[in-house]
């Protein structure tokens, strides 16, 4: 069975599209995007430097776009997204995601994400806050401190990982009195994502959803609250607005894709953060890290294989079934 999964903010690179956009097809669905969202970007994917693209307003569009023109390319038709086993993304991922199966359309999806990265950049600004990532250590230590630091633990990436988030001043406490056998990173990330000082985006979010029409998912999809499978649009589409003041539990996820019998992952680019997890997470499962077209081949024979695999597999499971192995 393949999974196929999207990447979050931090993942993007300096001219990481360059590639792409020799292909005319793909430099058209660019320009389309960007008109959407009102942003250039063809320029902030070739030739704008670190510093700018790790602007949350300008990173959240462009790695929705980066996975939308990817995808276009690797599964042009809803038939080949179809024959995929599970799709998920990684905070901002998540709307990636949700394109990919048909809850919202590309631009429906572009704006959300417009509108997300520009709510959240607002929210950031009212006071410093960032993340930092809490390597090793005892979970139930880890979560002990980030709490005792009045911090939140806003992702959970698997096994010693869970990023804390917070004002700097709490971040500060956290490293002051980091747990036992664990390094503490800043993270290069303008606010503290997926916490309650995210709160302003939810409230522009909440409203910009009320005039969308989402359609249920044409294959299984996973959300980053619990891990669990989503059947209805209309519930993914509230799970995204909720989103940015939630955790990011992408352990749960994981778990789930292990209880489906995913047998491959391909993360859309910029990819490798995704399949890094998963190979010290997903013991046994394939991962593919598609980041050029000149992967594109290796990329479509491991689909093949993989989706290959999931049609020789008892056909009887479906949607609801899904639902039934995950927690």
């Amino acid at each position: 069975m393949l999974a196929v999964v999207a990447p979050g903010q931090g993942a993007q690179k300096p001219g990481f599209l360059q590639p792409w956009l020799t292909d005319p097809a793909v430099a058209d669905r660019l320009n389309w995007l960007s008109a959407v969202s009102g942003l250039d970007l063809e320029y902030y994917g070739t030739e704008a430097d670190e510093d700018t693209i790790r602007d949350t307003a300008v990173a959240q569009p462009l790695l929705v776009a980066a996975g939308l023109v990817s995808l276009s390319v690797l599964f042009p038709t809803p038939d080949a997204v179809e024959r995929i086993g599970a799709v998920a993304g990684h905070s901002v991922g998540e709307i990636t995601a949700a394109a990919a199966v048909g809850v919202l359309s590309a631009e429906q999806a572009m704006v959300f994400v417009r509108e997300r990265g520009k709510g959240m950049a607002e929210a950031s600004a009212v006071r410093p806050t960032s993340m930092a990532a809490v390597i090793g250590g005892k979970e139930d230590e880890v979560l002990a401190a980030i709490a005792a630091a009045g911090l939140t633990p806003a992702n959970h990436n698997g096994s010693g990982q869970i990023v804390a988030a917070g004002t700097v001043e709490e971040l500060e406490a956290l490293t002051a009195n980091a747990p036992q056998r664990t390094r503490i990173i800043p993270l290069s990330v303008a606010g503290a994502f997926h916490t309650r000082h995210m709160a302003p985006a939810t409230a522009r979010l909440e409203r910009l959803a009320r005039a969308v029409t989402p359609h249920d998912p044409s294959t299984r999809l996973l959300q980053n609250r619990d891990g669990r499978l989503v059947r209805s649009g209309q519930e993914m589409l509230q799970r995204l607005v909720g989103q940015v003041e939630a955790p990011v539990r992408w352990d749960l996820c994981m778990s789930t894709l292990r209880d489906l019998g995913v047998t491959g992952l391909l993360e859309l680019p910029p990819a490798g953060t995704l399949t890094g997890i998963a190979k010290r997470n997903l013991k046994g499962v394939e991962v593919f890290a598609l980041n050029t077209p000149d992967e594109l081949p290796a990329a479509r024979a491991f689909v093949a294989e993989h989706t290959d695999q999931a049609e020789h597999t008892d056909q009887t499971t479906d949607h609801t079934d899904a639902t039934e192995v995950t927690r």
